[in-house]
C-alpha cells in the first residue's frame, strides 16, 4: 500500500484567551482574502485599523469564558486532536499517518506540512473538517495547503475532499446526539449554520446567475452543489428525515453575521421572534461545526439563552456537535477509505 498522510484541517483557535493571542488570531483570520473578500487595501484598513483593535479585547473576554467552560483549553483543539487519534487507531494496521493542522494559528499548516514533506509520503489526502463547502473555510484551507505544497521540489499524489455534508456517519452522529433530548418537549427547533455574505454564495454561480435563482432551500443540482446555502439546507433535510421532523417543526437560520447583507434568516432574530411568540423551549443544532467551539458553546449556549430569556423564553438547548462521536469517526473513515482505492 502507498505510504499515505491524511491532513485534517480545522479553522483555528487563539493560543490562549489573552488579548495579544486573540488579536494575533483575529488578524490572521480576518486578513484572509477568502474570508473578507474586498480589495486588499480596504481590507487592511478595515481589519487592522478598525475590526481587530476594537474586537480583540471583547473577544478575549468571550474566549476566557470558553476556556473556563472547557477545563482551561480550547474545545475545538481538544476535540480535533482526539478525533485525529481515533482515526489513527482505525487505520493502525495500514501505512497511513494522520496529522491535524489549523488554518489559522497552531498547530500551523506550515509546521505540519513541513513534517509531512520530510515523511516523504507517496500520497497526501487533504480533508478540511467543514461538512459544507464554503470559500471562506474549505476553500481557504485547501488553497493555503496547496500554496505550501506547490513550493516543494517533490510533490506527491494529492487528493482533496471538498465537502461531506451528506456523509451518513456525520449525519447519524448528529441524529444520535439529538436523541438525548425529548424533541416533542420543545416549541421549535433551529438548525443554525455559520453565516456568509450573500455575495460569497453568489460567486459560486456563473454568468448572471445568483443563489436566489436556484432552488437552494429544496434541491441540490449541478449548479448549486457547491453552494453553501444549498448544502446547509440539504444537511438539514437529512437530519430532519432521520428524526422524523416535519418542515413546520424547524427553521434553518444563520449565525455570526457581520452585517445585514449576510444569509438570512439570522439565528438571533429567529430566537427573538420565538420568544415574542411565547415559546418557552428551543432546541438548536449547529451542523456546520463538527467540533464544539465558541460559536456553539458561547454564542448559542449563552448569548442566545440571554436573548431568549429577555423575550420571555426559558431554555435554549444546544445539541452537541459531532465531536468524537463513534458514528462520525466511522463516517470519516469511510470517506478516507474511498480515497485509498
Amino acid at each position: 500500500m502507498k505510504k499515505t498522510g491524511v491532513l485534517l484541517i480545522q479553522l483555528g483557535t487563539p493560543d490562549s484567551p489573552k488579548v495579544s493571542d486573540v488579536r494575533s488570531y483575529l488578524s490572521q483570520f480576518l486578513n484572509d482574502p477568502r474570508v473578507i473578500d474586498i480589495p486588499w487595501l480596504l481590507r487592511k484598513i478595515l481589519v487592522n485599523g478598525v475590526i481587530v483593535p476594537f474586537r480583540a479585547p471583547k473577544s478575549a473576554k468571550v474566549y476566557k469564558e470558553l476556556w473556563e467552560l472547557s477545563e482551561g483549553q480550547s474545545p475545538l483543539l481538544t476535540h480535533s486532536q482526539k478525533l485525529k487519534e481515533l482515526l489513527q487507531d482505525e487505520f493502525q494496521q495500514q501505512n497511513i499517518t494522520f496529522e491535524l493542522a489549523m488554518r489559522y494559528k497552531n498547530p500551523s499548516l506550515e509546521t505540519v506540512l513541513e513534517r509531512m514533506r520530510l515523511a516523504n509520503y507517496d500520497r497526501i489526502i487533504i480533508l478540511p473538517l467543514f461538512p459544507q463547502y464554503a470559500s471562506a473555510s474549505s476553500g481557504s484551507a485547501i488553497e493555503k495547503a496547496m500554496q505550501i505544497i506547490s513550493k516543494w521540489w517533490v510533490i506527491p499524489q494529492i487528493q482533496i475532499i471538498s465537502q461531506f455534508y451528506d456523509n451518513s456517519g456525520y449525519i447519524d452522529s448528529i441524529i444520535d446526539n439529538a436523541k438525548q433530548f425529548d424533541l416533542a418537549a420543545y416549541d421549535h427547533i433551529l438548525f443554525s449554520y455559520h453565516g456568509l455574505p450573500e455575495r460569497q454564495v453568489d460567486k459560486v454561480y456563473e454568468g448572471t446567475d445568483l443563489c436566489q435563482d436556484q432552488p437552494c432551500e429544496t434541491t441540490i443540482n449541478e449548479e448549486n452543489k457547491f453552494c453553501y446555502k444549498a448544502t446547509c439546507y440539504a444537511t438539514t433535510r437529512l437530519i430532519a428525515a432521520g428524526l422524523g421532523l416535519s418542515e413546520d417543526q424547524y427553521t434553518v437560520c444563520f449565525q455570526s453575521r457581520l452585517d445585514k447583507k449576510w444569509l438570512t434568516p439570522f439565528s438571533d432574530k429567529v430566537v427573538e421572534e420565538w420568544g415574542k411568540k411565547g415559546a418557552k423551549k428551543l432546541l438548536v443544532f449547529s451542523p456546520a461545526f463538527v467540533a464544539d467551539c465558541l460559536e456553539t458553546l458561547i454564542e448559542i449556549g449563552d448569548e442566545y439563552q440571554e436573548i431568549f430569556e429577555s423575550f420571555g423564553g426559558e431554555k435554549v438547548q444546544l445539541v452537541p456537535s459531532s465531536n468524537t462521536h463513534p458514528a462520525f469517526v466511522q463516517g470519516l473513515k469511510q470517506i478516507i477509505e474511498k480515497q485509498l482505492v
